[in-house]
């Protein structure tokens, strides 16, 4: 018996509408690899046939790097994990009356191959899968992995657009390391090495939810040098997130022709992420929640969430927290695109 057909005609004759709220809802939904479905059920996309009418395309980078403070993360699995939490959901958000499925299309090429001990090929190899990606001017949307990996996404970006790219970064620290030890590609480095491509205005970087005692003098002396804006917690609990993100907005798109947004866990408070690093006095989740959908109703060209550690999260909160966060942005990009469909038909 073929099951992979008879799971795509048994999900076939669901109405969509009535998701996710179906029986045995993981077991009708298209599986990426052993028995982990796609995200929220998107379709399997070979990463060397992508169609250009795609809107958003989901990819997992399996990367454990090297650690820099406590134990192994197992942020490795955190794709998988993530992509099995996001099976308990569908694409409709009541409190913005907008279902993306309505006005979205999205797969799921499962996850770029990894070359443990080897994070220069591995970064290669992140980069010729986005670059596959944006080539088909569709959106890639990552799931890690550590944070190492966002440098390489932007890179491929870098490569697919004339004009400067604004960088959004939520997160408890600068990740602007020039390197950990003899590791040139740390996950507390990225923000470095973003910063080091041209094609990146380093005055349109904007760190958000900086915050603790995780953070060296150097680092914030690096931002600073380089003319990065960094929101502290302080200032977003004083004016909310409302106000900082739309300046947020305002500050990478000057003078630059795309936004790129990276998101590590840890932006949110410890409270709401066992499965993250313990740094505490955070974001709440609904505040990344408002933030993501406002950047996608601006419009984004890529989002990674990267640094889940599902060997400390038993019952796998913080990736379905991630879901949340991810089907937050989707739902934004529908709003955009439902937008502009809306003023399209006004005009006729």
């Amino acid at each position: 018996m073929n099951l992979t057909k008879v799971l795509t005609k048994d999900r076939e004759k669901i109405p969509r509408n009535e998701a996710p709220m179906i029986v045995n809802r993981k077991e009708t939904l298209p599986l990426i690899y052993g028995d982990t479905p796609s995200f929220l059920g998107s379709k399997v996309v070979d990463p060397d046939e992508i169609e250009s009418d795609f809107d958003v395309i989901f990819a997992g980078v399996p990367w454990e790097g090297t650690l820099t403070w406590g134990s192994y993360s197992g942020c490795e699995i955190a794709p998988a994990e993530i992509r099995t939490a996001a099976a308990r959901y569908g694409g409709f958000l009541p409190e913005y009356e907008i279902d993306l499925f309505d006005y979205l299309r999205i797969g799921d090429i499962g996850d770029v191959s990894i070359k443990k001990n080897d994070p220069a090929e591995t970064m290669q190899n992140i980069y010729r899968s986005m670059d596959k990606i944006y080539k088909k001017n569709v959106i890639p949307f990552i799931l890690g992995g550590d944070h190492s990996i966002s440098s390489a996404v932007i890179n491929a970006l870098s490569e697919n657009v004339h004009g400067n790219i604004g960088v959004i970064h939520f997160d408890a620290h600068f990740d602007n390391n020039k390197s950990f030890g003899e590791d040139e590609y740390p996950r507390c480095g990225p923000i470095y090495r973003i910063s080091q491509n041209p094609k990146v205005k380093n005055s349109s970087i904007v760190h958000i939810a900086i915050r603790g005692p995780r953070n060296s003098p150097a680092q914030s002396a690096y931002a600073k040098e380089i003319g990065a804006t960094t929101f502290f917690m302080h200032e977003i609990r004083r004016r909310g997130i409302e106000s900082i993100i739309d300046e947020a907005i305002k500050i990478a798109s000057d003078g630059t022709e795309c936004i790129y947004v990276t998101i590590c866990s840890d932006c949110i408070d410890a409270g709401y992420n066992p499965g993250g690093p313990p740094d505490f006095d955070g974001l709440k989740p609904h505040e990344l929640f408002l933030a993501l959908h406002k950047l996608g109703e601006t419009g984004i060209a890529g989002l990674d969430y990267v640094e889940v550690y599902p060997y400390q999260d038993r019952y796998a909160r913080s990736s379905h927290l991630a879901s949340w966060a991810i089907i937050h942005a989707l739902n934004g990009l529908a709003a955009n695109k439902k937008a502009v469909k809306d003023s399209q038909e006004k005009d006729i």
